[in-house]
Order: structure tokens, then sequence, then C-alpha cells
């Protein structure tokens, strides 16, 4: 029995990856990840706005009383001697890639055209198997359209093939109105696979001093249900490869992916609850699932519950609010007892 697959043209030993978080921001945490049992690790995202603000902040900092005497830059020191944090963070990316066997997927999220391609191929060149661009943009302006944001997205994506030949992810949020259209532009601008679906914090309102604070929650098993149903849509309808990212935290949550048709599963809030070791426990149990199910591959597992294998695929899409509220809540209605339909 295996349970090898393969995503982005990468081949793993198993479908269970650690996502992008804090673990994987240094070598110890990737190395971590790797002796704990993850088939391949997403690396702690690059952000574009932040490394722009540390820059003007050093620039700035290096800067005080540069002004103070016409003579006094002959005797400033040179600019602190620290390596940018791009620099710092693309270190970090080169000694994990000579330091682990697996494949480092480097998570990149930029705001500029610039920032997109060239960040990628800073990435891959420092020697990164694949990226995960991680998309995030707010509409808030009522003159740009559904229509705008897309056409941007996949322009991103065709800037960022034509800098590099690394295979691309494309980490979405859930809130697109045509999913499966834009996937197919993405495939057709060079992409080779899709995450869903990036997790956004907003902000909560403190009462207390009237401003808005982050309000950063850890996923539950809750969470699987939209990325659920979505990949289990998508399957074989793309040609681009799914990752699962939302509400694994057990085997059981990995296995539901697999079933609606996911190549691979990313999990994150469960092993910052858990420890890196955690990963362990997700794959063993996927083993004997796997083998008490009487398949010999992951393969044979992947996309048993997808739209296009099921008898009457509109159960995904299909609305049953009145008939889920009926079975979780039974009330009485002219006097007869109402359990179920």
């Amino acid at each position: 029995m295996t349970l090898g697959t393969t995503y982005l043209g990468l081949d793993l030993a198993h479908p269970v990856i650690a996502g992008a978080s804090p673990l994987s921001a240094t070598l110890d945490g990737i190395k971590r990840l790797e002796d704990a049992g993850a088939a391949a690790i997403v690396t702690a995202s690059l952000y574009e706005e932040e490394l722009i603000d540390e820059e003007e902040a050093l620039e700035a900092a290096a800067m005080v009383g540069a002004e103070s005497h016409p003579e006094v830059t002959s005797y400033l020191p040179p600019r602190c001697g620290c390596r940018s944090p791009l620099a710092a963070h693309l270190e970090t990316i080169r000694r994990a890639a000579e330091a682990v066997a697996l494949p480092l997927v480097a998570s990149l999220s930029a705001t500029t055209r610039e920032g997109w391609a060239g960040i990628a191929a800073d990435l891959q060149a420092a020697g990164a198997a694949a990226l995960e661009l991680n998309f995030h943009h707010v509409a808030t302006d009522p003159t740009e359209t559904s229509a705008d944001v897309e056409r941007r997205l996949v322009e991103t994506v065709r800037d960022v093939r034509a800098a590099v030949h690394l295979p691309i992810a494309v980490k979405l949020s859930p809130y697109f109105t045509a999913l499966p259209h834009l996937a197919a532009g993405l495939a057709e601008a060079g992409a080779n696979g899709i995450v869903l679906f990036n997790r956004l914090y907003e902000p909560d309102i403190d009462l207390e001093t009237m401003t808005f604070q982050p309000n950063l929650e850890l996923s539950t098993r809750e969470d699987i249900r939209l990325p659920l149903m979505w990949i289990a849509l998508l399957s074989g309808k793309t040609a681009l490869c799914m990752a699962a990212s939302g509400g694994v935290e057990r085997t059981d949550d990995v296995i539901k992916y697999l079933l609606a048709g996911a190549d691979v599963v990313q999990t994150v809030s469960a092993l910052l609850r858990h420890g890196p070791e955690h990963l362990a426990r997700l794959v063993k149990g996927l083993t004997e699932w796997t083998q008490g199910h009487g398949a010999t591959s992951v393969a044979e597992v992947r996309g048993r519950m997808s739209a296009d294998r099921l008898d009457d695929p509109e159960v995904l899409v299909r609305a049953h609010q009145t008939t889920a509220l009926l079975l979780r809540h039974p009330c009485r209605h002219a006097g007869r007892g109402v359990t179920g339909l």
C-alpha cells in the first residue's frame, strides 16, 4: 500500500503537507516539520508590503542626524550592517533547501507587478521547489468590478510565469463569483495548481478603546465545508492540481478532502495547537483508514466523492437550509411533531 502522490509535478511520500505558518519561518522550524513527517513544506509567507515598511524604517534610522552638520555623512557609520528583510528570508530559503530533503514551496504575497515577478525570481534562485502565490485583495473601490479583480490576478500569474520556471500554485480566497471560470483563466496564464482557500483574518472592534483590533482565531473542523464543496465541484473539471486548506484537525478531515478530489491537504492550525508531531498522527491515521477500506493507494481514494462521480451532483449546491434546520431543531407545527422530511 502506498500513500505517494504528486502535487505541482512534485513527487511526495504522502498527501499531508505543512502549510505556511510561523513554524516554517525559520530553518529550525522547517527541520522540525521535516522530522515530524511532512511530505512538503510551504514556507512562511513573504509580504512585499512588510518588506517595504521595514526597508523604509531601516533607511530612516540610518539617516538620523544626517542633516545636523554638512560633514556629518563623512563620519556616520555604514547602515547597521544587517541584511535586508528580503535578503534574510532568501537566506533562510537557501539554507533550508540545502538542509532538508523534501520540497519547499515558497509563499509570496506581493502588492506590485515588479514585486510579484522580481521576488518570485529571487525565491527561485534561493532554491524553492515551487511557489504559492498568496493573492490578497479587498475590492473597496466602487468603480472596480469583479472582472477587474480577476483580470489582475490572471495577469499577475502571467507575469510570474514569465519570470520563473518553477511550478506555481495560487492560493485563492473563497469570495470569487465564478470560481471554475477563474480556474480556467489561471491555468491558461501558466498556473499549475490552486489552494482552496486562503483564510482572511478580519478585525474586530474593541469596545473599550473604540478601535479595530486584529482577531486571530485558528481554524476549526467547521471550516472544512466550503473548501470541501468547491474541491468536489472542481475535481475533474480543471487541469490544475488542488490543495485543500482549512479545518484539518483530524485524519477524518484529510480523508474527506481526498475523497472530494484534493491532491494534497495542508494543515496549519492543528500543528500550532498540537505541535509538528501531529503530522505523524495524521499520516498514521490515513494509512490505517486506507488499508481498512481495501484501497492499495491514495489514488484509489481520491475523487470518489467528487461531483462528476455522484449520481446526484446537485446535492452539493442545492439549497437544503430548511431540511437542515428541521433536522437539527425539531419543532411542533399545527399540532404535529416535525422531526425530519
